[in-house]
């Protein structure tokens, strides 16, 4: 049973940082991509980031410059480095994960940027 377990969403200024984890479990094999997706309230999940066990990464247009997505493959660990924080960044993050046709979700973390 393949389990993704985030940790190190909070309350964050704004212009602050925020590190997310994400550590996977359960699974023999490295996952070919992983990544975060986020909703706020009232709207529709969307991608973050994502990164491939090669690097190549994928940023949705309005975190470029301010985020950046990491991975330990060996660990199947993801990580999202959150710089520059917006009020409009508040969401709960969730943590994603594919192993051919399986996608995996994390139970998710909230962020949230406010003074």
């Amino acid at each position: 049973q393949v389990q993704l377990v985030e940790s190190g969403g909070g309350l964050v200024q704004p212009g602050g940082s925020l590190r997310l984890s994400c550590a996977a479990s359960g699974s023999a094999f490295i996952f070919h991509a992983m990544g975060w997706y986020r909703q706020a309230p009232g709207k529709q999940r969307e991608l973050v980031a994502t990164i491939t066990n090669s690097g190549a990464t994928n940023y949705v247009d309005s975190v470029k410059g301010r985020f950046t997505i990491s991975r330990d493959s060996a660990e199947n660990t993801v990580y999202l480095q959150m710089t520059s924080l917006k009020p409009e960044d508040t969401a709960v993050y969730y943590c994603n994960a594919r192993l051919g046709a399986n996608v995996y979700w994390g139970q998710g973390t909230q962020v949230t940027v406010s003074s």
